[in-house]
């Protein structure tokens, strides 16, 4: 007996999403406008009994726990599958490019007839204990990748070319477009990405442009269909069309505040550097700042951020932490309950540390895995302002750009100003003390390679204690190496490369033995 634990995929069948939507009709309701938009509806359903009558499916594909049986990926899905789980019928396993080659040929047809919709295949290594030793980028595992179908793709005429001003001032011209039926959708907008991608397709209003969906999902302008000159006999395939828009130019202007763009050398695209008052520039701060991966304040979406900012309440993330139960509720569309959980939301956001509030300062380029890789080395907002450009692309991942924003950022009255508001409102500037110091430097100097299969911990676990004890952890095996911590099934490639360059390996007895248990 133990625990064991499934991933997948919940899902609406193409049968029950067609079921769905004429009982809609019979009911005169809006139409789903696809399986995958009316599953995500759905599961954001309060009513369970509601949800119980959609007809959702899942697929699993993949187990986790401890004590396993089989140590292949293929292995223990048909073992899932024995125990009547939901396991897709279309899992093979291939040997070589050629099979794999082979299965994405048959499916590229073949999933037409399939009961759900697909946009592609996923390839896994299936050894697990390669998968353990391949592990993971920030976002995503080394040891699966994504094939995706050939997008459909749509012609349609080109309206006209209007602009949308990101967070970060980045002017994006935007596709208005005759509207087109793609991938189960109505698609009237999508991206021309920058100027020059525009010029280099040579895209003019008036157009007939090709439209496609990135993943199924984004839509997006591939092409410009030439046009063809004299006249078209009736029943012809092709069209004619003269181009009568001016030869394309790039407004000079914010779009929004009026400011003149700017474009920094080596970068596609065009920017507002009014970062204080550009109405779309502030309020995408805002979201940004509140959002789950930064301050996760519940309550605070893109409307009532939009609504407060129009009352003028809000003109920068500090201005969040003034606001009080009299101004959310006597707001339209809000009200007392509305105003208690915003207000709950914003106190406990008090207590997100440091890492993720420097995150959440919407410092340009610093994601969210660099803002951890940045308040470790500076533990307090105090000692990153007087950060300089060598400490900063020291830090692992940081090169010269992103050490001179942080510092570009920092030298803004404002954002100072801003930071103090913070900081009085009690929100988290430093990490918190058993974050800063280590536990030992018994490691101090130490480069480690972990690799392999461990019985006692994780290897994410024996990585944060190398950390904790003064070392650092890299990937790959060379001459710097310090030592490897193997577990079974290390690597053959780093086994050998250390057997060359005379690393020493051991074992994670020896290793915890080494660090004091």
């Amino acid at each position: 007996k133990g625990f064991v634990e499934l991933r997948g995929e919940v899902l609406l069948p193409w049968a029950a999403f067609e079921r769905l939507n004429k009982e809609r009709e019979a009911q005169e309701e809006q139409l789903f406008a696809n399986p995958r938009n009316a599953a995500s509806g759905t599961l954001k359903l309060q009513d369970p009994k509601e949800v119980a009558k959609r007809g959702l499916d899942c697929y699993l594909y993949y187990m986790l726990g401890e004590d396993l049986p089989a140590q292949t990926h293929y292995e223990r899905l048909q073992i899932a599958k024995s125990w009547g789980l939901p396991i897709s019928d279309s899992v093979r396993v291939c040997h070589g490019l050629e099979e794999v080659m082979e299965y994405i040929a048959y499916w590229d047809s073949e999933r037409k007839n399939l009961p759900v919709a697909t946009d592609g295949i996923v390839l896994k290594v299936n050894d697990l204990a390669i998968q353990e030793e391949l592990g993971y980028t920030a976002k995503s595992p080394r040891w699966a990748i994504a094939y995706k179908f050939p997008a459909e793709k749509q012609l349609t005429r080109l309206n006209t070319i209007t602009y949308q001003v990101g967070r970060t001032g980045v002017v994006t011209p935007v596709a208005n477009l005759e509207p087109v039926q793609l991938s189960g959708t109505t698609v009237q907008r999508a991206t021309l990405h920058n100027e020059d991608f525009i010029r280099q397709l040579d895209i003019r209003e008036g157009d007939m442009v090709w439209v496609e969906k990135g993943g199924e999902i984004i839509p997006k302008v591939i092409g410009r269909e030439a046009p063809l000159s004299g006249s078209l006999e009736d029943g012809a395939s092709a069209y004619s069309l003269e181009v009568k828009g001016e030869v394309y130019t790039f407004p000079t202007h914010c779009p929004e505040c009026g400011t003149p763009l700017v474009r920094v050398e080596g970068e596609a695209a065009w920017r507002c550097p009014n970062e204080a008052s550009c109405p779309p520039q502030i309020k995408g701060k805002m979201e940004h700042f509140v959002s789950r991966k930064a301050m996760n304040i519940d309550g605070l979406g893109s409307e009532t951020i939009d609504l407060l900012y129009s009352q003028n309440l809000l003109k920068n993330i500090a201005d969040i932490y003034a606001l009080t139960q009299e101004d959310i509720a006597r707001q339209e569309r809000l009200g007392e309950k509305s105003a208690q959980n915003m207000l709950a939301g914003i106190e406990a956001s008090k207590q997100v540390p440091w890492a993720r509030v420097l995150f959440a300062l919407g410092i340009r380029m610093v994601g969210e895995t660099t803002a951890k890789k940045i308040a470790k080395r500076f533990p307090s907002i105090d000692q990153l302002q007087w950060a300089t450009v060598e400490q900063l692309i020291n830090i692992e991942d940081v090169g010269e750009q992103i050490a001179k924003n942080v510092i570009t950022y920092f030298n803004d009255l404002g954002n100072l100003e801003i930071i103090n508001r913070l900081r009085e409102a009690g929100v988290q500037m430093e990490s918190a003390e058993e974050e800063q110091t280590p536990q030992s430097n018994k490691l101090a100097g130490k480069i480690v390679v972990v690799s392999g299969v461990f019985a006692q911990h994780s290897r994410d676990e024996y990585k944060a204690m190398i950390e904790a004890n003064g070392g650092k952890n890299v990937g790959s095996v060379s001459k710097k190496t310090s030592f490897i911590l193997a577990g079974e099934n290390m690597g053959p490639e780093k086994r050998k490369k250390a057997e060359n360059l005379g690393v020493e390996i051991i074992t994670e007895e020896q290793f915890l033995e080494l660090i004091g248990g």
